[in-house]
């Protein structure tokens, strides 16, 4: 017998098929599609959520990068991070000058309109 996984349209199945001396031989489920979670976004930290200007995504999308971190003083329009979005890379930008309180995402997380992604003092 030989075991393989196989995915279909996103679904993950085990199956294993079984060698017989015939020549027409059907792989047989032997389990249930196994569930696949999906990315989900980083809860924010505590220092992300003190800074008094909250930056939130504009839409869903992927962390790319990060261009910044906490305690670094940022001007209007600097950059923070990169958001890949509809395979586009946008520029997530200060609101305004400050100072990085918190950082709410890592590299590579997927997140949602309004999440907060990082704050400003």
């Amino acid at each position: 017998m030989k075991n393989y996984r196989i995915t279909v349209n996103g679904n993950v199945y085990d199956v294993t098929v079984e060698e017989t001396g015939s020549t027409a031989s059907a792989p047989v489920m032997m389990q249930a599609p196994v569930a696949m979670a999906a990315p989900k976004a980083a809860a924010p930290s505590q220092a992300a959520i003190a800074g008094a200007v909250k930056v939130e995504s504009p839409m869903p999308g992927k962390i790319l990068s990060i261009k910044t971190s906490v305690g670094t003083a940022v001007k209007k329009g600097d950059v923070l991070m990169i958001l890949e979005a509809m395979k586009m890379e946008n520029e997530i930008v200060a609101p305004q000058d400050g100072t990085v309180a918190g950082i709410s995402v890592s590299e590579g997380t997927s997140v949602e309109a309004g999440t907060v992604l990082a704050s400003l003092n």
